[in-house]
């Protein structure tokens, strides 16, 4: 059986008396969806910004492609195939959707961030630049302002600038966060054109799109992970149930 890509050991956080996240360990295999849900404040944000080296764990392990990249910062981590998108949209909204994606190519690629006038003029990134935002179904969206994209589009072109990276892990915090019925099914539409080809670690609170999508779910309770199995299987574990027990995540796990 291969190895994992993501390794998760004993990793925790705390912020004061608060435990974000508390002796996790959890392996993501090659090529799934797996899906990190749970109430607010569970710890699904930290635990992402610690896998993508933006915070720094108290104790504990990561391991990324069979490599400990526990110490390494997020650049490093980004070098090496980890790519993360925000809960909040991260874009330069003055800037036309292709040469978001261009600037990213050129971040990937080591250049200087000195990268307002070339980046817009090389066709050495904007080629790729253009070709991930056809596959993502913004081509014809390319050279409009980031600021006058729908919310839906600026979530879209977040993930083609993670794309950008080439990363084989991707990180999505919330991606369909804020979004109607219409934006969040051709989210899942790209999630799912997506899947295979990179390994994607999802936090969702829209349950519709986790089962879905996912082929695994970890539900997170103040920091520690209570369940993690397919989507079946979390619907009829009777400790996922009663944690959310009243809540609207109980209705929805049930009931998804």
């Amino acid at each position: 059986m291969a190895e994992p890509i993501l390794q998760i050991e004993g990793l925790a956080k705390s912020f004061g008396s608060l435990v974000a996240t508390d002796d996790l360990h959890l392996d993501i295999e090659q090529g799934e969806i797996h899906a990190i849900i749970g109430p607010n404040g569970a710890g699904k944000t930290t635990l992402i910004a610690q896998l993508s080296g933006e915070l720094k764990s108290d104790s504990g392990r990561v391991r990324f492609a069979g490599r400990d990249i526990t110490t390494l910062s997020m650049p490093a981590r980004s070098a090496l195939g980890l790519a993360r998108s925000f809960q909040i949209t991260s874009i330069f909204p003055d800037f036309s959707a292709l040469d978001n994606v261009a600037l990213s190519v050129q971040a990937h690629a080591g250049h200087s961030f000195r990268f307002w006038r070339p980046a817009g003029r090389d066709p050495g990134l904007r080629a790729p630049a253009r070709k991930i935002l056809d596959e993502i179904g913004l081509g014809s969206r390319a050279d409009e302002p980031a600021a006058n994209l729908s919310h839906g589009e600026q979530r879209q072109l977040e993930i083609a600038m993670a794309l950008a990276t080439r990363p084989s892990l991707l990180l999505l915090d919330e991606p369909m966060a804020g979004m109607g019925r219409d934006e969040s099914a051709k989210m899942v539409n790209l999630l799912r054109d997506l899947k295979g080809r990179h390994t994607i670690v999802l936090i969702e609170h829209d349950m519709d799109a986790v089962f879905a999508l996912a082929d695994r779910i970890t539900v997170l309770v103040y920091g520690r992970a209570i369940a993690t199995g397919a989507p079946g299987d979390i619907r009829a574990n009777d400790e996922v149930r009663a944690a959310y027990l009243g809540t609207e995540t109980a209705q929805e796990v049930s009931s998804a």
